[in-house]
């Protein structure tokens, strides 16, 4: 199937074969694809490396046929989004969770434009810890996991701001005890539903939940920005 004047943000690309790229993009109506991008390291490709960098949206022209699409063109589309140092990272940790929660060739416009506009939030210097817990909680909603922030599962009582709680991601919300390293303030559950920035300890807050959940739909496993971060 050819595919042309396709929206996508690459997400990861390494080295295939001699000459060629194995790249992983983001795109708007096919979801998360694989392609190779033949010749592109040659040193005279009409194609260049520079032109699959991360964080710059593109559109593709490409030929999709079973697990892997083969590159046609690529052209940038807007200004380019320069991500350094923390918020550089950020954009990684976003491209790394992408890659591990998504299948290939599952269209998910929604997560798209999520994506689009955490980066558009990182360039512009918005709160990193902010951001991504945006992002984490879009992404897992698009991807069929939202998170039930609206009642206590236990009892299907409304959240209070004042009592403490335990987010089990099967469950959705339970009660927590104070003092409890992983307990989070009702406060903070709502903030995150209502889309309100919490306080310092509130976002510390979220991280560890972010990653309790976030470590559950990866089957246990771990991200390499996670390690880093250690």
């Amino acid at each position: 199937m050819r595919v042309e004047q396709q929206p996508a943000f690459v997400l990861h690309a390494r080295p295939y074969r001699e000459t060629s790229l194995l790249v992983e993009c983001l795109t708007r109506d096919h979801g998360r694809i694989g392609l190779v991008a033949r010749g592109v390291r040659k040193e005279r490709a009409r194609l260049q490396r520079a032109q699959l960098e991360p964080f710059q949206r593109l559109e593709l022209d490409l030929i999709l046929k079973g697990e892997l699409a083969t590159l046609r063109t690529a052209e940038a589309v807007g200004v380019v989004m320069r991500l350094t140092g923390a918020a550089g990272f950020s954009g990684l940790y976003l491209n790394e969770l992408v890659v591990r929660l998504t299948a290939r060739q599952d269209p998910n416009p929604e997560l798209f434009e999520h994506y689009e506009r955490t980066l558009r939030r990182l360039a512009a210097g918005e709160p990193l810890a902010w951001t991504l817990r945006r992002f984490e909680r879009d992404m897992l909603e698009s991807l069929g996991y939202a998170l039930q922030l609206d009642s206590n599962a236990f009892d299907g009582e409304p959240l209070e701001a004042t009592l403490s709680y335990f987010y089990d991601p099967e469950a959705g919300v339970i009660p927590g005890r104070p003092g409890d390293q992983r307990a989070i303030r009702g406060l903070d559950l709502l903030a995150l539903r209502d889309d309100e920035a919490p306080d310092a300890a509130g976002l510390a807050s979220l991280r560890r939940m972010m990653r309790h959940v976030i470590t559950f739909h990866l089957g246990g496993g771990e991200l390499k920005a996670w390690r880093v971060l250690r």
